[in-house]
């Protein structure tokens, strides 16, 4: 088989409508196979797939396992050579797939390839490429000098400034709203860390694919649409508190790899700070709304 389509859901049944309906069509002519990973949601998604979608592979899980799990899931009954992590609130056009698997075919030490995504209203999106977080992007995104200085390598290099949005390049960090991964990379990597709840997992898979020999590819002749958030309830509590824990449980894998050191002592106090302000900010927000 050629590829595997792996899709985690929750609560977004017409956002997935969509998104498959788009699949579908870019898949007509490949050897694949659809999963779709359904993560308790209360919103009528298992009964809309099994009605309007016989075909794909439902897995419905009875509790939240989290991102990494339920792809985690999928990727075990899997047959495909190459396998694509793909949101539900997001729209492919009909050639992103054939396209996706030549370039891999012709880039033999490509094990990953992220794409160019635009948001609904039509908006490049700069997480479609962007580097490993660092002490210093941390400090310069939480500051805000990278919003002030976008196009420095130096104050806003966690979005790799210095590659054109047009442009094929290697990347580092691959987003998981569309990782298309060689199955040969990811038997070598590992599956998803599922430390991860939500968020942070496409850093570390990005990361530890790289130390396999193989390399990441930004791919922007392919675009898809990306309804950012739409899959997670943004700005949530528990919103928050998965996107912060996340930060902390990928500082403490490198510091164990010695990539962070005493830094560690620094950085995840600074974590603690920075999601105790956004928690305050969130409730102060939520006082004066009312």
């Amino acid at each position: 088989m050629e590829l595997s389509v792996i899709i985690v859901s929750f609560n977004v049944k017409d956002f997935l409508r969509r998104c498959l309906c788009s699949v579908e069509i870019a898949l007509e002519k490949i050897d694949c196979e659809i999963f779709v990973v359904d993560n308790n949601s209360g919103d009528g998604s298992v009964e809309m797939m099994k009605s309007e979608f016989p075909n794909v592979k439902l897995l419905i899980n009875k509790v939240n396992a989290g991102f990494s799990a339920a792809n985690n899931q999928a990727i075990k009954m899997s047959d495909g050579r190459f396998v694509l992590l793909l949101n539900p609130d997001t729209i492919v056009e009909e050639n992103t797939f054939s396209k996706c698997i030549d370039f891999m075919n012709e880039h033999h030490d490509a094990g990953a390839l992220g794409i160019r995504m635009i948001n609904g209203e039509g908006r490049f999106l700069p997480e479609s490429k962007r580097a490993f977080p660092t002490l210093g992007t941390a400090f310069f995104k939480s500051s805000g000098f990278s919003y002030l200085f976008p196009e420095s390598q130096i104050f806003n290099r966690y979005y790799l400034p210095q590659i054109d949005n047009n442009a094929t390049s290697l990347t580092e960090v691959i987003s998981g709203a569309f990782m298309f991964i060689r199955r040969e990379t990811l038997n070598k990597s590992g599956l998803l860390d599922e430390d991860f709840f939500m968020y942070g997992e496409d850093i570390d898979l990005s990361y530890r694919l790289l130390q396999t020999g193989y390399k990441n590819y930004y791919f922007p002749e392919i675009q898809i649409v990306h309804f950012k958030g739409r899959s997670t309830v943004r700005d949530s509590f528990k919103d928050i508190l998965h996107f912060y824990e996340a930060m902390r449980v990928y500082v403490r894998k490198r510091a164990k790899e010695r990539k962070y050191g005493s830094f560690q002592l620094i950085v995840i106090p600074a974590i603690y700070f920075r999601e105790g302000l956004a928690l305050m900010n969130r409730l102060l927000r939520l006082t004066f709304s009312r």
